[in-house]
């Protein structure tokens, strides 16, 4: 059967609005106060425990170590291939349809094995071992290059020719719901004739897709940009969070470090590339020519829809950002076989960062930075406060979905709540 079908429908109440139809199937892991972490795949505001389905030989036929679904990460299940992986959620696709009575009419099995989400307490979904953040919105380097450059030469020369991208630090990426501390650092005021050191005034969130690697090569050898989907597992909502006034006096010459090695953050649920299937459309033509390496065919973009929410301690909250993952300029391909074209060595579970999605008009830009241009333009919120930047106790949410043919795929959200610098 086919897990996309739009007509698909679940014996599961999934409701208009939710991320999570039998046409998703996230896979990400969960825990509760009885249970020890484990897989669980995501249908409407249900949980279901994949390590107890696994124990009653509902995924008979494939071939599964016993113990593979009773993990503190999805990297062991990644590593089995993708051949494994869709099987598993094709079988839980005709398992949830709203005709196969074999779970829906057990009751003693579906008591054990769904569970509601407001019941469990999401983990990181990944063993991070690596993790790569890029800068691959045309809008969004162009702004920032219209700030601190020249508006008539916003682009650095190497910008159309390569997916640019910096290496980040994986210890800091936190799940979601998980709260960050203003960092502290040094930083430099024009006109100062020395730094100082103290909390960061800048505190800045980058609304960004994430994707995460399944297969792996070798060191020394690369992956080809028509081949670089069958490496990929999914996709998750990542905010890359940034300390501007730090940034600005450390990036040069290596570029960022302190600034954003305090911490980003993840949603729970991996939504498969496959459920993303759907959503293809075509990117922005590329000028000029890129290099045959990163020549590709086809739709490789993604619609879909991303926002930002900021909310204040007081629970005042207002949507800042409504931008689109089909903004990007390199795809997710072309930033893999950049990422390997000099011979460098991926691995399953491995973070790569799309950097910040700003689409065309201003209330689709991505990051504080541009929505309140360098402080110069601050948003106003419905308590009356406005923000150049993010401020202690603020929590800012950033959600994700595609919506076609009356089909919603969502990623969930991503939130985190600022605390004070210690």
């Amino acid at each position: 059967m086919n897990a996309n079908n739009p007509n698909l429908a679940s014996w599961i109440e999934v409701t208009k609005d939710s991320d999570f139809p039998i046409q998703n199937l996230p896979f990400g892991i969960f825990k509760t106060d009885l249970l020890s972490p484990r897989v669980g795949v995501a249908i409407g505001d249900q949980v279901l425990d994949l390590h107890v389905l696994h124990q009653s030989d509902v995924f008979e036929g494939i071939n599964l170590a016993n113990n593979i679904f009773a993990n503190l990460y999805l990297n062991d299940f990644i590593s089995l291939g993708k051949e494994t992986t869709n099987a598993v959620r094709e079988r839980l696709s005709e398992l949830l349809i709203i005709d196969n009575a074999l779970l829906r009419d057990n009751h003693n099995l579906r008591s054990k094995t769904l569970i509601n989400q407001s019941s469990v307490e999401m983990l990181l979904p990944v063993k991070i071992g690596d993790y790569t953040d890029f800068y691959s919105s045309e809008q969004h380097a162009f702004n920032v290059g219209c700030m601190f450059r020249d508006p008539d030469n916003a682009l650095l020369p190497n910008w159309k020719h390569i997916p640019v991208g910096y290496h980040g630090r994986a210890s800091s990426v936190v799940v979601s719901g998980t709260p960050l501390r203003r960092p502290k650092g040094q930083t430099k005021e024009d006109g100062d004739d020395s730094p100082i050191f103290g909390p960061t005034k800048r505190l800045d969130f980058e609304l960004e897709m994430g994707f995460i690697t399944g297969k792996p090569n070798a060191l020394g050898d690369t992956i080809n940009v028509n081949n670089a989907h069958e490496h990929i597992f999914g996709f998750a909502l990542f905010n890359d969070w940034s300390a501007r006034d730090i940034q600005k006096w450390e990036y040069v010459p290596l570029g960022p470090f302190l600034s954003k090695s305090f911490g980003s953050s993840l949603s729970p649920w991996i939504v498969t590339m496959e459920a993303l299937e759907p959503f293809k459309v075509a990117g922005k033509k590329q000028e000029p020519d890129v290099l045959s390496y990163l020549k590709i065919e086809g739709a490789h973009n993604y619609d879909v829809d991303l926002e930002v929410i900021i909310k204040t301690e007081e629970g005042a909250e207002k949507k800042v950002s409504h931008s689109n993952f089909r903004h990007m300029y390199w795809n997710v391909s072309q930033q893999l076989a950049h990422h390997t074209v000099n011979g460098c060595n991926i691995n399953t579970g491995d973070l790569y960062a799309s950097g910040t999605i700003s689409g065309p008009t201003e209330d689709a830009y991505g990051s504080m930075l541009e929505l309140a241009w360098k402080g110069t333009k601050p948003i106003q919120m419905p308590d009356g406060t406005e923000r150049r930047f993010i401020h202690d106790g603020d929590t800012v949410i950033l959600k994700g979905y595609g919506i076609k043919n009356g089909v919603r795929v969502g990623f969930g959200e991503v939130l985190t709540k600022i605390l004070p610098s210690k």
